[in-house]
């Protein structure tokens, strides 16, 4: 085979691919990506066995064939040339030889038939969205999930269809992210799904903040997501997602409204002195007031006053700062809205005049 590339068409492609390819693998093959030609049309899979991605490129190519390459040597090989450069790539013997200019390149390739596909069946479900809406969806959640926990089906982001509707939630037991996208032509009904922790970032990372569309397709084991650019497939987390809908504070009898930047910065600060083991800051609410503070076994102390609009009894409360801080971050608007009942019960977090995304975080003991 013999493909020739303008660096500029190779670059995002290979990089969408070998983001997915660890650098240190247990089978030699799941290092390498998959080059598939069929005339002008190139594509480039790479996966790790649980997520799998296939980016498309365009070439000067005739012909038909199949090679895999090293992913992140020829990653590395593409960046370091020049913006103008033009790659000449074909096989010769078992070396596949890049060349660009005077620069010539030789590396190693294993067998196509020794590289695996993720084994996808027939999909149940369609549904159509933008990469804007979906990508936005995933950064205001992901954080939430669990890491390494036991109970494995929080190590993941649960995908549900409702109502017109996609929700995302992810939790790790001390915190809740929750957002819903909505969808033209949803099919009836209510399905679940659990995408792994690595499936949502590598989702992320290759969707674009446009209006562009992608196509979300579903089965029993497997979730896909389809673009002009690039399908992304992941296997599926087999497991039942814990009824959210438990966390959920029904009432609020109190309501603190605070300059999202403002009360964003003021818990940087506090966060300085906090226990670096249990990240606790204090909350304490007065009238058309919300003072903060912090201390570490050292006996340092940190203390914040920010002007909050607040009319109800004083009320003292302990959270984890990083909690509020990623969910404060998550937020795109000017004000943040923090609900409240007691220094007992979590408290949800969201956008004035909005219902998502919300944020529900478990109160410390400080």
């Amino acid at each position: 085979m013999h493909i020739r590339f303008v660096r500029e068409e190779l670059l995002k492609p290979l990089s969408y691919v070998a983001g997915v390819v660890e650098r240190r693998q247990t089978l030699p093959i799941l290092s390498y990506l998959l080059l598939s030609q069929e005339n002008e049309v190139v594509e480039l899979t790479g996966t790790d066995l649980e997520v799998e991605v296939i980016a498309r490129a365009r070439a000067e190519a005739a012909g038909s064939g199949k090679v895999t390459v090293p992913a992140r040597k020829l990653l590395d090989i593409c960046r370091a040339l020049p913006a103008e450069a033009v790659l000449d790539i074909r096989k010769e013997g078992d070396k596949v030889v890049v060349k660009a200019g005077r620069s010539r390149f030789a590396l190693s390739s294993l067998p196509v038939a020794d590289f695996p596909n993720l084994e996808t069946t027939k999909w149940d479900l369609t549904v159509g969205l933008t990469q804007g809406d979906l990508k936005q969806a995933l950064e205001q959640t992901h954080f939430c999930m669990a890491q390494q926990d036991v109970r494995y089906y929080l190590n993941g982001l649960l995908l549900e269809l409702r109502a017109g509707m996609l929700r995302l939630v992810g939790t790790d037991g001390h915190r809740m992210a929750m957002t819903e996208v909505p969808l033209e032509n949803a099919p009836a009904g209510e399905r679940q799904v659990i995408m792994p922790r690595k499936g949502v970032h590598e989702i992320s990372r290759l969707l674009e903040p446009n209006s562009d569309a992608v196509e979300l397709r579903w089965s029993g084991n497997h979730l896909q997501a389809h673009t002009g650019a690039f399908t992304f497939t992941s296997k599926l987390i087999d497991g039942r997602y814990p009824d959210y809908t438990k966390v959920l504070p029904t009432q609020q009898g109190k309501a603190v409204v605070v300059d999202r930047t403002e009360l964003r910065e003021a818990l940087g600060r506090a966060a300085i002195l906090s226990n670096e083991k249990y990240r606790g800051v204090r909350l304490g609410l007065s009238q058309n007031s919300l003072k903060l503070s912090a201390h570490n076994p050292e006996q340092e102390e940190a203390q914040e006053e920010v002007a909050a609009e607040y009319q109800g009894e004083p009320l003292e409360i302990g959270f984890n700062v990083t909690y509020l801080m990623d969910a404060i971050g998550a937020l795109v608007s000017d004000q943040v809205r923090i609900g409240l009942n007691d220094p007992n019960s979590s408290c949800l977090i969201g956008a004035p005049g909005s219902t998502y995304p919300q944020y529900v975080i478990m109160p410390m003991r400080l």
